[in-house]
């Protein structure tokens, strides 16, 4: 019996041991391991199965880089000419274009015999130039008493004739042909440039703001001609070619508005000059008056107006003398610009202006050139006359 129970015994042991192995299989396979998780690394696996694995890191990913702007290049400034280089110009193309009137007079004074109708002719010359009437027989009247002791050669009669000229371009009447472009205080002169359209008066604007860069002047030009956008652009790229700031609106901005921001950013940025380019419709004195005026009035509550130009196109003759009339009344003009003196052989009107209007010719414009504008000088004007 004994017997029997330990068989059993064995028996049930060995079924232990072989459940326990079927089950420590089952588990095994249930522990196999997974796939690796995602690291973002490979591994290589050398040929050298003793070698240890080699990591290689996953490739950054891709940063798009902007590639730099090259910055633009400066503006090429020009660079104006110098006022001793116009006054050379000034001589030359005067020359050129005036010299005809002077040696026409040379020619009549010349004569062996200075009769009525060779002094008749000399006045047709005088006034067919614009001279003006009342000038001209004051001139004919000093010639013929000076010829009358001084005549003879024709070198004599040159030099008479050049005297008395210079005493009538220039009779010595405080006219002082200086340009007012400073202020006092530290505030910047305001030069205001006026005149009808199609005188020059933007271009003008244009050119005188070179003379003053030319002599290392800040400028600050103000486009108040706000009813022509042509003229706003014209005066934009006169400034560009010099450096200069133009202050501008939109088409139809109040003319004054214009202005007093021209002034102000002068005051600000401590320019030495605010040069404002006015509007030059004349459809009546009163409308004309009324914006000038005003224009004027609202630059003043910054700095005074301490230059006031009138722009005259040299071949308008009479025609000119009535604009300088009307301008002369509605603001205070304290000097002219005559512009397209270089073609024509009128420059007399140089001596009519002044005597209507008591001011001096400041500024001659020679040409179409950026430079050919040049402050007037009497004796070298008189000389171009006479060749």
């Amino acid at each position: 019996m004994e017997a029997l129970s330990l068989i059993i015994l064995a028996i049930a042991g060995v079924g232990v041991l072989l459940v326990g192995a079927v089950a420590g299989l089952v588990v095994t396979r249930r522990r196999k391991p997974g796939p690796l998780p995602d690291t973002h690394t490979d591994v290589i696996v050398p040929t050298d199965p003793d070698a240890p694995p080699v990591e290689v890191s996953s490739p950054p990913a891709t940063v798009e880089t902007v590639p730099e702007l090259e910055p633009e290049p400066a503006p090429v400034l020009d660079k104006p000419e110098s006022t001793a280089s116009r006054l050379v110009r000034l001589r030359q193309r005067l020359a050129g274009s005036q010299g005809g009137l002077g040696r026409g007079l040379l020619a009549l004074l010349s004569r062996e015999r200075l009769d009525e109708e060779t002094w008749e002719s000399i006045e047709d010359v005088l006034i067919g130039a614009d001279v003006g009437v009342a000038p001209t027989q004051e001139l004919v009247d000093r010639l013929r008493t000076r010829m009358r002791v001084e005549g003879g050669t024709a070198a004599e009669a040159r030099t008479v004739l050049r005297e008395e000229l210079v005493n009538l371009v220039d009779p010595g009447e405080g006219l002082d042909r200086r340009l007012k472009v400073s202020g006092d205080d530290g505030r910047p002169g305001v030069v205001l440039v006026v005149g009808v359209n199609g005188a020059g008066k933007t271009t003008t604007v244009g050119k005188i703001a070179r003379i003053l860069v030319a002599e290392d002047r800040s400028v600050v030009l103000g486009a108040a001609d706000t009813f022509r956008a042509a003229a706003v652009e014209q005066l934009a790229t006169w400034g560009e070619r010099v450096g200069v700031d133009v202050v501008r609106g939109p088409e139809g901005t109040d003319p004054a508005s214009v202005a007093f921001d021209s002034v102000r950013q002068g005051v600000e940025t401590g320019a030495d000059t605010v040069i404002v380019d006015t509007a030059g419709r004349l459809q009546n004195k009163q409308g004309l008056m009324d914006e000038l005026g005003k224009v004027k009035r609202v630059i003043e509550k910054q700095a005074p107006v301490t230059e006031v130009l009138l722009v005259l196109d040299a071949t308008t003759g009479q025609n000119g003398m009535i604009q300088a009339r009307v301008f002369s009344d509605v603001v205070d003009v304290t000097g002219i610009v005559l512009t397209k003196l270089d073609g024509s052989a009128k420059g007399g009107i140089v001596v009519a202006v002044q005597r209507e209007l008591g001011v001096p010719v400041k500024l001659v414009g020679l040409g179409e050139g950026a430079d050919d504008l040049a402050p007037f000088d009497a004796g070298a004007f008189v000389d171009a006359l006479l060749g």
